[in-house]
């Protein structure tokens, strides 16, 4: 991976602000993706960090500032056709539990008019990717396991095999083995496709895991962004050096 700074950025967040009943999710937010790194956005419970990925996907619309992706702003007229190269992924995989976990990948590519040699041409190439049983492709979610429900939300957010892939605590509702196994998993896949990701967790080690640059929010505001390391040796206020101390001090309860 070469340096963030020799990289064009695949999103501008531009003194972006949300505001929900008079209360500010985001304020003033300014930072760039860099295009195929993986940034992940962490901070406290209620600090932005699921808006702003909201905001990056075009599900919000900013109050003030601008959110580009690529040369181009995010706006009414082009956020559908934008939407088409994103990959996003849910907590809890947000499948439709109507469908199989075959239909859920495919929905878009069919509702696209794809083929469906080319949609089951990529759904093989996928599962293959994601490590999925192929005979589960024709189980409903109910009858997977929520490791497996997470690889069939992987499969439909790379479906399309967009240029960025965005992701919400994917792995936050998982059990603690499978998790492990699904994050060396994932930042597997995350080499291989070479594809820009921007993840939220609420896990310093898994963001230090996964992650080029980290962005750590506070009520709704950058504190610091950068390498991991930088959070750890040269914390830019008090907030960031007590986040990374108590992340620490809860590690350890958990792993005593």
């Amino acid at each position: 991976m070469p340096p963030t700074d020799e990289l064009s950025p695949a999103f501008e967040m531009r003194d972006v602000s949300k505001t929900f009943d008079g209360v500010a999710a985001v304020a003033g937010v300014s930072f760039n993706v860099a295009a195929g790194s993986t940034t992940v956005l962490i901070g406290p419970s209620g600090c932005g960090k699921s808006t702003l990925l909201r905001l990056m996907v075009g599900l919000l619309t900013p109050d003030r500032g601008e959110v580009r992706f690529g040369d181009a702003p995010i706006t009414a007229a082009n956020v559908t056709a934008l939407r088409h190269r994103m990959g996003y992924v849910i907590q809890d995989g947000g499948l439709f539990p109507h469908l199989t976990a075959r239909r859920n990948v495919s929905l878009m590519a069919s509702h696209l008019g794809w083929s469906a040699d080319r949609v089951t041409a990529r759904t093989e190439e996928l599962s293959a990717l994601t490590q999925f049983p192929a005979d589960g492709l024709d189980r409903f979610p109910t009858q997977l396991s929520g490791g497996q429900r997470q690889r069939v939300s992987l499969m439909r957010a790379l479906m399309l095999d967009p240029d960025v892939l965005l992701m919400d605590e994917p792995l936050g509702a998982l059990d603690p083995m499978i998790r492990a196994d699904l994050q060396q998993e994932l930042r597997d896949i995350f080499r291989t496709l070479g594809k820009t990701v921007v993840m939220v967790t609420h896990d310093l080690r898994e963001a230090r895991y996964f992650g080029d640059a980290i962005v750590l929010l506070r009520d709704g505001r950058l504190v610091q962004e950068g390498p991991f390391g930088s959070l750890v040796d040269e914390p830019a206020e008090a907030f960031v050096g007590d986040f990374v101390r108590a992340q620490q001090m809860a590690r350890e309860g958990a792993d005593a």
